[in-house]
C-alpha cells in the first residue's frame, strides 16, 4: 500500500510542477492544506475518496487520471487542463 501512496504522491507532484504552481497555489486551487499536500507528495499520507473527487474536479481531471502514472499521459492532462479555472 505504501508503494501506491508514493506513486500517487509523485504523480500529484508532477502535475503541480507541470502547471508551474507552488505548493501554496496548488493547495489553494485544490482546496487542501499545504501541510497535507506536502504529506501526500512525499507518500506519507493519502487523501480520502472525498478529497480525491474534490482535487480531480478542481484540476479538471477524472479521479482515474490521478491514478494514471504514465508520465506522457499525465503531461497531456496537465497541459490540456490549463484552460479556465
Amino acid at each position: 500500500m505504501a508503494r501506491l501512496r508514493e506513486q500517487f504522491g509523485k504523480h500529484l507532484l508532477s502535475i503541480r510542477q507541470q502547471r508551474r504552481l507552488t505548493q501554496e497555489e496548488f493547495a489553494e486551487l485544490t482546496g487542501i492544506s499545504v501541510d497535507f499536500l506536502s504529506l501526500i507528495e512525499r507518500g506519507i499520507n493519502a487523501p480520502s475518496f472525498e478529497t480525491l473527487e474534490q482535487v480531480a474536479k478542481r484540476l479538471g481531471l477524472s479521479v482515474a487520471d490521478l491514478f494514471t502514472f504514465d508520465e506522457v499521459r499525465a503531461r497531456r492532462h496537465a497541459q490540456g487542463s490549463r484552460k479556465g479555472g
